[in-house]
């Protein structure tokens, strides 16, 4: 069945990196009859290494979870029908919001950042948020992270040449408060509340966001009457999507989407 009439995906990029992350995605799903929309996150609509080379007095660092919201749900109403909506990390977080605003008709949160009222223990998760909010230094420049912290959080258990290749193609700065407001109120979830098709995707050699939390994150969900499923993808990492073998995932949420449809 060709469904380029009546199903649009929307791509929802992570913080820190460029929507050029969806680029091969994009191309996926288009092959499968969908629609796709994969908007730049505000103040972003640049090239990686020029954003990376303004940063300083970039507008980033005044991002919002609230001025992402609003801007997403204008782009939504513009398009004909609520939107698939596929998030990665931070933009996993965003599509759990979305959906739970009932915006979209389906939601998939790959490696997604756990809302701020999911109660856990994983302390790595923790320092990790505290490292990049960089507290210690003004909220009024935006941070770029280091190379050693994108191995380390973002793209371990690939080649050295992977690494830096993505780093030079993906890596933009980022908004520290954006990243303090995943402990907002705007952050939080009604677990209880019924809501639209969830997938949650994981990997399992993910050190940011480790698996184990992606999957208390979807057994927090306990709506009798809504759809929410989990799956662990092995020898994955945190940059997932652009990673070798990226389709083994594309192709488990196009089946996905197929079955629940």
């Amino acid at each position: 069945m060709y469904l380029s009439d009546r199903k649009t995906i929307m791509f929802i990029t992570g913080a820190f990196i460029s929507h050029a992350c969806w680029k091969e995605w994009i191309v996926f799903f288009e092959s499968k009859g969908y629609k796709t929309v994969a908007p730049p996150w505000l103040y972003k609509n640049e090239l990686a290494v020029d954003l990376r080379q303004t940063h300083s007095e970039s507008k980033i660092a005044l991002i919002r979870l609230n001025n992402l919201l609003d801007y997403y749900i204008e782009i939504i109403d513009k398009l004909p029908e609520k939107p698939i909506l596929i998030g990665h990390c931070y933009g996993g977080l965003l599509t759990q919001l979305l959906i739970q605003k009932e915006l979209g008709s389906h939601g998939i949160c790959i490696n997604s950042i756990p809302p701020g009222n999911l109660m856990h223990f994983n302390f790595s998760f923790y320092k990790a948020i505290w490292n990049l909010s960089d507290h210690f230094t003004s909220t009024n420049k935006s941070y770029l992270m280091p190379f050693k912290t994108w191995q380390n959080y973002f793209t371990d258990q690939i080649s050295f040449e992977e690494q830096k290749e993505t780093y030079e193609a993906l890596l933009i700065p980022e908004s520290k408060l954006i990243i303090r407001d995943i402990y907002s109120k705007s952050a939080k979830i009604d677990f209880k509340k019924k809501h639209n098709p969830l997938l949650f995707v994981s990997g399992s050699e993910d050190v940011f966001v480790p698996a184990s939390l992606n999957n208390l994150n979807f057994k927090k969900y306990k709506n009798l009457h809504s759809i929410t499923c989990y799956k662990e993808f092995q020898d994955f990492n945190h940059l997932s999507i652009n990673q070798e073998n990226w389709q083994t995932i594309a192709d488990f949420i196009a089946n996905w989407l197929k079955k629940i449809s």
